[in-house]
């Protein structure tokens, strides 16, 4: 980046080309009064006018954006029309350095913590996340002490960009993201509440996971079916969640599911799972409606399948296996389900690991509408744990530590802390049958553990 002013720049390209203001004009293909003003310096540059002259000195679009800002903005009462065009700018090219330095120079006065607000709402929904993570960041620190739902509404769509792959971090995202959930809109509050719920249900909390669960059923049921509402303000509901209301109060009914499976009571978690399955209270009927009433049908089938083999109930693994054949989206799911069960209930299932192996050397996992990625991140450390248990138990040594090594690399990606000790564990048990170079490999992701420390 030169150290030189935008205009000293120009001046200099001129006297290099020995062009006059006309000339100059015409390859910037702007009037010649105009340019006349620019070199002056009477008129301010705007955005275009910056990206056409960089164009013409031969610099890459952005190259003088820093300048731009202290030569431009920084200097003068902040004008939104010529900020907002070379904010989009500053996205477009990924310059986060420049976003920064505009939203500070805006938010010295807060009348603009609101239009800052739109525009992270607008990039968020574009998935211009980094960029809209910047301005909400601003934007809630310069309304810390408000107790504004604009605030909560940062800090909700902080904690949906932060969430990831990194465990640890996302209990502290979560945590820091609590506080807020009140404070939303009482529709966005669904939202975030299905959110906790699914983050702690990836860290195996079942006590938040159930008391958030309890929240969200609660204010569903109340919006669904006791709320005073005219169909315009029910539409205007629908229309913030983007689904059908109801599927939140089935929704509560798998999550209890899902945490009386993690507290090990699968006759419980068959019973919240036929709750689902029976959908036959809800009002409406249309595509969407059926759409949902369709998946919940389908996740009932497979949860009664899964369930009932977790439980020991084995008679029904054939009819399991036939059901996800036709359904790839469940075969890993299914496959944790059933290698629990033979680890736990010791019944061979070798016939079904072959029949699936390449589906298990390929694993691309596919993301539910409601499942966040960091759901299937742990369901795929449990399945690389159970399969690791499964085929060492079985004196499967080759593809015992194989999938040991995997599972390990894997839970110190996510910063599983659980998983990683569980598979120290599995390791030292069988370290006598392991041969040199799994030794190997295993003694560096260690040392990465270590380093991670």
């Amino acid at each position: 980046m030169t150290s030189s002013t935008i205009l000293a720049e120009l001046n200099l390209y001129m006297k290099q080309q020995d062009l006059s203001v006309s000339h100059l004009a015409r390859r910037l293909c702007l009037n010649v009064g105009t340019v006349s003003y620019i070199l002056s310096g009477t008129r301010k540059l705007t955005i275009d006018q910056l990206d056409r002259i960089t164009e013409v000195l031969g610099f890459s679009k952005g190259h003088f954006y820093t300048n731009f800002i202290h030569e431009y903005l920084e200097d003068s009462t902040p004008d939104w029309r010529r900020i907002r065009p070379f904010l989009f700018n500053c996205v477009e090219l990924n310059r986060l350095d420049c976003i920064r330095e505009i939203v500070n120079l805006l938010l010295d006065n807060l009348m603009y913590s609101q239009t800052l607000f739109e525009v992270a709402e607008e990039l968020f929904q574009a998935g211009k996340y980094e960029a809209a993570e910047i301005l909400y960041e601003n934007v809630a620190d310069s309304e810390r002490k408000q107790h504004s739902e604009r605030l909560a509404m940062c800090q909700y769509r902080l904690f949906k960009i932060r969430i990831g792959k990194d465990q640890m971090l996302n209990f502290k995202n979560v945590c820091q993201f609590e506080p807020y959930v009140d404070r939303l809109d009482e529709v966005f509050q669904l939202e975030a509440l299905k959110d906790l719920a699914n983050v702690y249900r990836s860290l195996q909390q079942w006590d938040n996971v159930e008391k958030f669960t309890r929240e969200m059923e609660k204010k569903a049921k109340i919006l669904y079916f006791h709320e005073p509402r005219s169909e315009n303000v029910f539409q205007e509901y629908q229309a913030k969640l983007g689904r059908p209301m109801f599927v939140y109060i089935a929704y509560a009914s798998l999550l209890y599911a899902c945490v009386a499976e993690g507290r090990g009571d699968y006759e419980l978690a068959l019973q919240y799972t036929y709750e689902y399955a029976d959908l036959s209270w809800v009002r409406e009927s249309d595509n969407d409606t059926e759409h949902w009433k369709h998946l919940y049908a389908e996740w009932a089938q497979a949860n009664t399948y899964a369930n009932k083999i977790m439980s020991g109930d084995c008679s029904i693994l054939s009819d399991y296996v036939n059901y996800i054949e036709t359904r790839p989206d469940e075969v890993y799911t299914a496959l944790l389900n059933m290698l629990f069960a033979a680890n736990r209930y010791h019944f061979d299932l070798d016939f079904v690991l072959l029949q699936f192996d390449s589906k298990i050397k390929e694993y691309a996992p596919h993301i539910n509408q409601l499942y966040r990625t960091e759901i299937m991140f742990d369901y795929f450390d449990s399945f690389l744990y159970e399969l690791t248990l499964y085929y060492l138990r079985t004196s499967n040594f080759a593809n015992g530590f194989t999938s040991l090594l995997q599972g390990l690399d894997l839970s110190c990606k996510i910063n599983k802390e659980q998983h990683i000790l569980k598979y120290v564990g599995l390791f030292e048990e069988f370290r006598h049958q392991a041969p040199s170079e799994v030794h190997l490999s295993y003694n560096q992701l260690i040392r990465k553990v270590c380093a991670a420390v």
